[in-house]
């Protein structure tokens, strides 16, 4: 019987990487700086999130688990052995490949790569208490500190190649939008406008990235009551004339989540569902135009709010005003530090990427029921923001006859 606990594969060649080794190399570099800062002598990461923008390789949990181990010397990934060599081939740094063939052998294999450090940096807000037990136990003269808000922190301001990665994105998400448009029609089911839609993004993604991994590109296409939640999940409803609906496509890049999100009626949109559309827009405009460097990001809230209070609809607001985006998705992570939300003051500043995304929600047997949303990706430059979405939004463009 195969008894190994730890294997090293390197099984063909290391493929394109989605970015340059300089760009993972600073990444790097800025973790090491935080360590050495903060006296870390190893750092244990498990997140998809934080695995993937440090060294490239996203990887697919399926019930085990994962980790990037960063020292000042080394960086290297642990992966199941189910995997094989793709993790290898994917990971700007080294890898090591744990089996099942004994129980925590993805324990033994962090041990391993941390060595004697006795000042070790974990997620606090993603490893579990069942694995935190076990590293205790397997490096009992270790200390654990926190490092997920440091690396969160980082990840926030954006270098010149992810901001070319989320462009892309913002142009594929356009390129979702145009698809769902076309197919829409009266007596379509929702997921069918959603299958269309994805297949043109992913085809796109092929085409513009043909050394990357397809994975995890999604459309969510909402009718009628479905609207009411910004996530909702694609139904079999059948499309009616009069409906309201929502385009939410997500194009994902080796992990950088992109979005566009619009509100459309099918054939015609009613006089209380117009009002209600046109302030939701309203707000959407001013939002964009409060997005530049130097502004709060709750103080942004504070000025749509009052917006929407003037119209009397901020008792139907049902999220923040918008995200931080890069490596984040609804599988994995989100940076909690650069949302538009009231509890939030951080700064807005050149590099960073976020969303303007108001939304507003009336209840069923209210007119106008339905959920009214848009969304825009800008990148904070120096003096202001630009706005990466394309697609049109509002009455003018997207009352879709049919």
């Amino acid at each position: 019987m195969n008894t190994e606990q730890l294997r090293i594969i390197r099984n063909g060649e290391r493929v394109t990487p989605t970015f340059s080794a300089a760009e993972l190399d600073r990444r790097l570099a800025g973790l090491r700086r935080h360590m050495g800062e903060a006296g870390i002598e190893a750092v244990v990461f498990t997140s998809i999130h934080n695995i993937n923008y440090f060294s490239d390789f996203l990887y697919t949990s399926f019930g085990r688990p994962y980790a990037l181990v960063v020292t000042q010397d080394a960086s290297t990934s642990v992966s199941a052995n189910i995997d094989a060599g793709q993790p290898w081939r994917r990971t700007h740094g080294d890898n090591l490949v744990y089996t099942d063939w004994q129980r925590d052998n993805y324990v033994r294999a962090v041990q391993r790569l941390v060595g004697t450090a006795k000042r070790i940096g974990i997620e606090h807000d993603h490893i579990n208490l069942d694995m935190r037990a076990k590293f205790g136990d397997a490096l009992p003269a270790a200390s654990f500190v926190d490092i997920s808000k440091a690396t969160m922190a980082q990840r926030m301001v954006k270098s010149a190649e992810e901001i070319a990665v989320i462009r892309n994105g913002a142009r594929i998400a356009d390129i979702g939008g145009a698809a769902c448009r076309e197919a829409i029609a009266e007596g379509v089911g929702e997921h069918e406008v959603a299958l269309h839609a994805t297949g043109a993004m992913v085809r796109e993604i092929a085409r513009t990235y043909p050394h990357a991994e397809l994975m995890d590109t999604w459309t969510w296409f909402q009718s009628g009551i479905n609207t009411d939640g910004a996530h909702n999940p694609v139904t079999s409803r059948r499309l009616r004339k009069g409906d309201i609906l929502s385009l939410n496509c997500f194009p994902m890049i080796a992990g950088y989540y992109t979005a566009l999100e619009r509100t459309l009626f099918l054939d015609h949109c009613d006089d209380a569902s117009l009002k209600l559309w046109e302030a939701n827009v309203a707000v959407h405009e001013r939002g964009l135009e409060l997005i530049r460097p130097g502004v709060r990001c709750c103080d942004i809230v504070a000025e749509l709010n009052e917006m929407f209070a003037e119209r009397g609809l901020l008792q139907y607001r049902t999220f923040g005003y918008g995200h931080s985006f890069g490596v984040l998705c609804h599988y994995y992570g989100r940076e909690a530090g650069l949302e538009l939300r009231e509890d939030i003051e951080t700064v807005l500043a050149p590099g960073m990427v976020i969303s303007m995304e108001p939304m507003i929600m009336l209840p069923e047997g209210m007119p106008g029921a339905g959920g009214y949303r848009e969304h825009d990706i800008l990148v904070v430059g120096a003096d202001g923001a630009e706005n990466l979405t394309k697609f049109p939004y509002g009455p003018a463009h997207n009352i879709v006859k049919g």
